[in-house]
């Protein structure tokens, strides 16, 4: 009779967890649909209206202090339907594959490849007005390479061999080739991704290297990536 209780416990656990994980696999795909949903409104709109005041507003012009806006507003506005649909494929994969691991996750990781990336390009770039989602697709792009690298887990190299397969020829957009084309943004993007991919890997090694001090059990930790593993 207790082993049947115990059984039965244990199948409701399991449904549960089922459950739940289903709702965060939702909730994941509906951030990630709701931030591309964003992109398209702003920059649906300004090209519907012609709007130059919300183009040039949030615009990254480097080294202009009244640009600022465009350190993390840039990503929101593109200057054309086709350039708007060819970033949101690879924001919609990369981005997804960042968003695996969590809300949080993927929110930190989105907003520190804009700002580095953006900061960088605003003190490095030619002296235009940039616009578009590409740096963050490049940011993204290095992100997971460079995760997979210092991780080295299955499931980490796993998300990165699939991602040079699928966008490795993306890094060719690094090199100057057409003054019509942001390259520079690509290029910090790329660099923002990198860095954040190791100060996330070192700051969550340095948290469980803590917790390892700190357990008297002196049981084994998880890996450091699981400190960024987040609903």
């Amino acid at each position: 009779m207790e082993q049947a209780r115990r059984l039965s416990a244990a199948r409701r656990t399991r449904r549960a967890d089922s459950q739940g994980d289903r709702e965060a696999v939702g909730s994941r795909i509906l951030v990630l649909a709701i931030f591309v949903g964003v992109v398209w409104g702003v920059s649906g709109f300004a090209l519907l209206t012609q709007s130059e005041f919300l183009l040039y507003r949030l615009a990254l012009i480097p080294r202009d202090f009244g640009a600022l806006a465009g350190i993390i507003g840039m990503p929101f506005v593109h200057g054309s339907w086709l350039h708007l649909i060819s970033n949101t494929i690879p924001l919609l994969i990369l981005g997804g594959m960042v968003m695996f691991r969590g809300i949080r996750y993927f929110g930190a990781v989105t907003f520190m490849i804009m700002l580095l990336g953006g900061v960088l390009l605003w003190c490095f770039g030619r002296s235009n007005a940039h616009i578009g989602a590409s740096g963050l697709a490049f940011g993204y792009l290095g992100f997971l390479v460079t995760r997979g690298f210092y991780e080295r887990s299955w499931q980490s190299i796993g998300v990165a061999a699939l991602v040079v397969f699928l966008y490795g020829g993306m890094i060719f957009g690094v090199v100057p080739r057409d003054d019509g084309v942001s390259w520079e943004a690509h290029l910090f993007g790329l660099l923002a991704g990198v860095v954040v991919a190791r100060v996330a890997f070192g700051l969550a090694r340095k948290r469980q290297q803590a917790f390892a001090d700190e357990d008297p059990t002196g049981a084994e930790p998880d890996r450091p990536s699981a400190h960024w593993r987040q609903p």
